[in-house]
């Protein structure tokens, strides 16, 4: 597995390690805020056990559950940028874009 970023997501994180300081990124499993990557400042969402680092976006660390892991090991992930609202918990709301997954068989 490999996880990469588009150029307008590698820009989007830069806004928002100006605005937030140190950042870290975590598939969501489609709980509250649907299957997409969340970022968040570094400190304010709990890594757990159960996650694993699967690499990094903008030298930020990016993480999944094992779980999820599983399912998607054999992808790749690219993460990208589109127009629209973002999770509710991550930190691109506000900016009127929110990070979007995309794969492709690796």
């Amino acid at each position: 597995m490999n996880v990469s970023a588009t150029e307008e997501a590698l820009q989007l994180i830069e806004v928002l390690k100006g605005k937030h300081g140190p950042l870290l990124f975590h598939q969501s499993g489609g709980c509250c805020d649907g299957s997409s990557p969340m970022c968040f400042q570094q400190g304010d969402f709990l890594i757990g056990e159960v996650d694993i680092q699967i690499g990094e976006i903008g030298n930020c660390p990016f993480y999944m559950s094992k779980m999820q892991y599983e399912y998607w090991k054999h992808t790749n992930l690219i993460i990208d940028v589109v127009k629209g609202r973002g999770g509710m918990f991550s930190l691109e709301g506000p900016e009127g874009k929110r990070f979007l997954t995309r794969s492709t068989i690796g």
